[in-house]
């Protein structure tokens, strides 16, 4: 990878509808995408919102932030996916509709923005693909690109089938996954059982988060573990698994080495954790990416 081709991100674009009734832009792909852009690397998100007033505050949103739109379609049939988020002791559980707009990307509208384009990486989860429309559009991606394939699991109930899952791991290079989705896909939740799954899927690197006990990730180089920050002030952890993505993403563009690439997400995805929801428009939240020893 390179810093000067930028990573070609799919999937959904949504609201997360909080407890309080505060209505949040997020998306996996989506948050992963904000950060990107925050950080420099001028994403291209391909994605699809509805022909609405929720739909209509995802396009400012993106184009206040300065995101690249040529990739946003709008669909006049179905509604900007919206989530019902509810919150247990600070910890996520989402309530998702069915046939909402990123249900139906057209894979070959979006293919003619990639074709003969520079991209350095394909990103995207495992739910954009949970409908047929969706999902061809992301075969038609991947061949049309042949770009290596960083996949984040989302494995969210009725959403999803081992055998589909299996596929996308087998198209992926990298694959990021919680300890329980593991434990669903590998039989097991530990380290040994994340080399096995590295190994049977043919995998450049398994990034295992493990909640408030850190991150383990699998490489070439070996088994590399560390724990977040001590003495954050958690107000929820929605999104801290999107910005470690995207700062892992960020360390593949940059060379760092493993361990490098890990105490910084761990650093950024705390700090998403001291502000509600995935993303923020508040650049304050990128300080931390001043500062020279982050860097």
């Amino acid at each position: 990878m390179t810093e000067r081709r930028r990573p070609l991100i799919v999937g959904e674009v949504l609201f997360d509808v909080m407890p309080d009734g505060n209505r949040v832009l997020g998306g996996a792909p989506f948050n992963v995408a904000w950060h990107l852009e925050a950080f420099g690397l001028q994403p291209l998100v391909v994605t699809r919102v509805g022909a609405d007033e929720t739909g209509d505050r995802v396009i400012a949103a993106m184009e206040a932030w300065g995101m690249d739109m040529s990739g946003v379609q709008r669909d006049s049939l179905h509604p900007t996916g919206v989530v019902q988020v509810d919150l247990e002791d600070g910890e996520p559980t989402f309530h998702i509709l069915p046939e909402q707009a990123y249900d139906h990307v057209d894979g070959e509208r979006a293919a003619r923005l990639i074709d003969g384009s520079g991209f350095s990486l394909l990103y995207h989860g495992s739910l954009f693909s949970r409908g047929e429309v969706s999902r061809a559009a992301l075969d038609h991606l991947k061949t049309v690109s042949v770009l290596p394939v960083f996949m984040d699991v989302n494995l969210r109930d009725p959403w999803w089938t081992r055998t589909h899952v299996d596929a996308l791991v087998g198209q992926a290079r990298w694959v990021k996954l919680n300890q329980d989705e593991l434990s669903s896909l590998a039989g097991g939740s530990d380290t040994v059982a994340a080399v096995g799954f590295r190994e049977a899927n043919g995998l450049a690197s398994v990034i295992v988060t493990r909640g408030g006990e850190g991150v383990v990730v699998i490489d070439d180089e070996g088994a590399f573990e560390a724990a977040p920050p001590a003495d954050v002030e958690v107000v929820d952890t929605v999104g801290a698994g999107d910005a470690f993505s995207a700062v892992f993403i960020l360390g593949l563009a940059r060379n760092w080495s493993t361990e490098l690439t890990l105490k910084r997400a761990l650093s950024f995805a705390a700090a998403v954790c001291t502000v509600p929801g995935a993303t923020t428009a508040d650049r304050r939240l990128y300080e931390i990416c001043d500062r020279q020893e982050w860097w």
